[in-house]
Formats: C-alpha cells, structure tokens, sequence
C-alpha cells in the first residue's frame, strides 16, 4: 500500500520539548513512511488517537507552509536561538522529502538566522543538502546523527522495512565528516537478543570508525503503549523464539532497568575507545559574517 500525501499548512513550526536532551524540536512532516516496527512515536499517535499499528506511516502530513512559517519565528525578538533538533517525531529525510523540499528549506532559513540546530535520520538523501549543511556550520553549530541501529540484513529489513540499506547511510556520513560537518551514529535502539551480541555492536561501531563518524552513542529499546502492542506482533511474527523474553523484560514496565541497559551501554562505550572513534573533521570550516536576521512580517 503507498502512502498518501496530506498537503496541510501548519501555525507552527518550532515545537517547545519537555523531557528530552532538547528544548525545541522541528518536523517538516508528520508520519513517517520508514515504518520501522519499534518507532517510539507510535506511543504518541496513539495518545492522540491516530493510527499506531500498521495504518501508521501510510498517511503522512505534509506542512507545505513550514519553512515560511520557522523564518518568521525566527525573527521575532523573543527567539533566544536556541538549538533545533529536526528529526525527533519523524524522518525529515523520508521519500516525501525528495518531492517537496521542506527540510531543506528549513535548513535554508536555519542558515540565514545562524541558528544552531542538530538533525538525525535513517536516509542518505541528506547529502543532497550538503551545500546548506556546509554554510550553516559556518554560521553555527551544526550536528548530524545517522540512525545505524544494527548491520545485520535480517534485522534491518524486518524491524526497519521503508528504510535504505544502513551502509548507505554510512557512506553518506562519510561525504559529511569530509565536507566538514560534525557526523556520528545512533545506535538506537538495541533489541535485546536480537542485535545485541558483542560481535553485532563491534560492526557497527569498527563501521562507524572507517566511515569517520565523530561520535557513537547507544540506546535500548523502550517499549510504550502503541509502539509495545505494534512491535510484539512484529517479534511474534518474525522471531516468536523471543517473545517470552521480551514479555519477561518488558512486562509491566516500558523501559529496561539499569542492570539490562548498562552493560550493553558499556560495552559501546569500550568499543569507542578501542577504535578510536572522537570528535574530528577532515575539512576546516572557517566562519563568514552572519546576515542581519529577516524583519518579521504580519
């Protein structure tokens, strides 16, 4: 089934976050066609009564009037600048993304505010965008994550099934790191038993070095209402030997305790340290002088 475009203008476009590593975050779309079985958003579709099983990312949202809208609140006097994650409820890079060019007129009115902001995907489409990313990282900080969960094939096309191959992605951090930008992996999220063998890790992370990743980091999965009952059918399905372990680990509860969690955790982080992987950039941006900020209009 494709998915069909909803082409709708949004009042909004910059969103205040409660609870995350950021304060405002940025979502050119709404619905994701990547449909990836453990998508954490599905916990919020289902809160606000939309479809978070397999209808989900079969109708996606198109806020055709974005960019306009993010260059005026911009603008306005009260905007501290603070940095925008782009990325957090859905793919800005999803297919849509190619037809109608909203992130990248949103990195654009970024780049001309010199605003910092920090974006994280599963598409290599981003290196189409590469001339944006470049002057908008000598204007302010810029950082991108690639979302590289696993390497293993079986995995990635069942749990992950709109996505591209993540040696794609790989290649595309590849082209960043050497044009300059700050580019790591999001090894997010880890299946216990599933992609969670030290060897699997190993791969990503010993990948993630040759592909000259600045920085790796490591999540487990979460399972909350509408992403658990989505992602056991989608286990049940393709490996019913672990159900009883996910419904052992994840009964009652949405996140793994300490103990299941820190030892994975630990593992990526000694694996960074063995393949050296560290903050670096292979081009040197040098900064130009910001423009003067657009006049708000009404």
């Amino acid at each position: 089934m494709r998915a069909e475009y909803r082409e709708e203008p949004c009042r909004s476009a910059l969103n205040r976050v409660k609870g995350m590593g950021f304060k405002w975050s940025l979502n050119p779309y709404m619905g994701c066609a990547h449909r990836c079985t453990f998508c954490y958003v599905r916990a919020f579709e289902l809160r606000a009564d939309r479809p978070a099983d397999e209808r989900y990312g079969r109708s996606i949202r198109v806020k055709v009037n974005v960019a306009d809208v993010l260059r005026a609140e911009l603008a306005r006097p009260s905007w501290s600048g603070e940095t925008v994650a782009i990325g957090a409820a859905t793919d800005p890079y999803q297919p849509a993304e190619g037809r109608y060019r909203l992130t990248r007129a949103c990195l654009q009115a970024l780049r001309d505010a010199s605003n910092p902001f920090s974006l994280i995907t599963r598409n290599p489409m981003i290196v189409r965008d590469l001339d944006v990313l470049v002057e908008a990282a000598r204007r302010a900080e810029v950082g991108v994550v690639f979302s590289v969960p696993t390497l293993d094939e079986e995995v990635w096309r069942l749990t992950e099934p709109g996505t591209p191959p993540p040696r794609r992605r790989l290649a595309a951090l590849t082209e960043l790191v050497d044009a300059g930008i700050k580019a790591g992996v999001g090894m997010a999220p880890i299946l216990p038993g599933i992609s969670d063998a030290p060897e699997q890790l190993e791969q990503v992370v010993r990948a993630a070095r040759e592909a000259g990743a600045t920085s790796v980091w490591a999540n487990l999965l979460y399972l909350k209402p509408g992403t658990r009952e989505h992602f056991l059918d989608s286990l049940a399905r393709d490996w019913p030997e672990e159900l009883d372990r996910y419904q052992r680990l994840y009964g009652g509860r949405a996140y793994l305790p300490k103990a299941e969690t820190e030892p994975v955790r630990q593992l990526v982080a000694d694996l960074r340290r063995k393949h050296g992987i560290r903050a670096r950039r292979k081009a040197k941006l040098e900064p130009r002088a910001a423009p003067e900020p657009p006049a708000l209009t009404s």
